[in-house]
């Protein structure tokens, strides 16, 4: 009994740190916020919110990430421990509206 105690109290240290979760907007070809300041050394958890009526594909060459998401759907993105700096990142669908940022410090 002891023991299977002392392992439900140890759960939360053992993987429940929660990774820092942000959410990201697509409206009318555009992310909101365009820039997100994040904290460098953690892992991320993106979500995006498609809310627009066709599909976008979330796209980072220096996240190494791609990823479509459906129209109004949403689509998680995990990314990280990242070091400072700033990772660019855009829709390739409509690459000349849709584009942002991640700043890690």
């Amino acid at each position: 009994m002891k023991k299977l105690l002392l392992a439900v109290l140890c759960l939360p240290a053992l993987g429940f740190a929660a990774d820092g979760e942000y959410q990201l907007t697509l409206k009318d070809h555009r992310f909101s916020p365009a820039e997100i300041q994040v904290p460098a050394g953690k892992k991320l958890k993106l979500v995006v919110l498609n809310q627009d009526s066709t599909p976008e594909e979330f796209e980072s060459h220096s996240l190494n990430r791609e990823k479509v998401i459906p129209g109004n759907a949403r689509g998680i993105i995990y990314v990280g421990p990242l070091a400072a700096g700033k990772y660019e990142f855009f829709g390739e669908f409509h690459e000349a509206s849709a584009r942002g940022a991640l700043v890690a410090q």
